[in-house]
């Protein structure tokens, strides 16, 4: 249970306690009836408070973005809960944000133009109040809708950062300072490390096999600005094309 609801339950029940005391002293001690009669109505207003602020917290809009990163869909077109919200998207592109009220949704992904069969179809819930990007990945029947949270929030004049691999056929990816340490390690695919604080800067990286000194991708001149949160994607195939590459994309 949830510390509103926690919350919420404990008012009802003290307010139904301090009702029934209210009701005993009513023809006994007057002045004892009127006071708990007040902690009553206290209670109750406390527990109306906070049904309130709930219906606030589950009316307050998340917004959602869709990053097409599956490599041989072609252009999509996407549609929630049957309403068309993208057209005729390329492979790469990263839709801005789509406000939409806390609950379940139907997700379908059709080839461009057409309608008779989907290349991907699935429900996602969407909590109160945050930032979604809903990452397409993956080739033919395991293509699968990704969703990771944004969390846009930098301290002043800092930056952050974090990894997000969704390269298909890569086993697990280092992220590393180019021929130096390693920054993000072992991170799965379709899996994402958490957000790192970083000194704003410009720096060559560079990811690798995990483990090793084998480089599969060089990202040179990586510019980390102040007051940004980056997400790094590695989209693409390591043994195919389109080849691998990074994706740098803020809230």
């Amino acid at each position: 249970m949830s510390n509103s609801k926690k919350s919420r339950k404990n008012y009802f029940i003290k307010a139904q306690k301090y009702d029934l005391l209210a009701s005993h002293y009513k023809y006994i001690d007057p002045n004892l009836h009127v006071y708990y009669y007040h902690k009553h109505l206290t209670a109750l207003n406390n527990a109306f408070e906070v049904m309130r602020a709930e219906d606030l917290y589950r009316k307050s809009p998340s917004r959602v973005r869709i990053l097409h990163a599956a490599t041989n869909a072609g252009n999509v077109d996407v549609y929630v809960n049957e309403t068309r919200i993208l057209q005729n998207s390329p492979y790469k592109t990263i839709s801005d944000y789509l406000p939409l009220i806390a609950g379940k949704y139907q997700i379908d992904i059709y080839p461009t133009g057409q309608l008779s069969s989907t290349i991907l179809s699935q429900k996602i819930q969407v909590e109160p109040g945050k930032l979604y990007t809903l990452a397409v990945s993956g080739l033919d029947k395991s293509m699968r809708l990704i969703a990771h949270e944004d969390l846009p929030s930098v301290p002043n004049s800092e930056s952050k950062v974090r990894l997000i691999h969704l390269a298909s056929d890569s086993p697990a990816l280092d992220l590393a300072v180019k021929d130096g340490d390693v920054v993000f390690q072992n991170v799965p695919y379709r899996k994402a490390t958490n957000y790192l604080g970083i000194t704003p800067m410009s720096i060559d990286l560079e990811t690798r096999v995990s483990g090793t000194k084998q480089s599969v991708l060089s990202i040179p001149h990586a510019a980390f600005s102040d007051n940004r949160a980056y997400t790094i994607y590695i989209i693409g195939l390591q043994d195919a094309e389109p080849g691998l590459e990074a994706l740098f994309v803020l809230p």
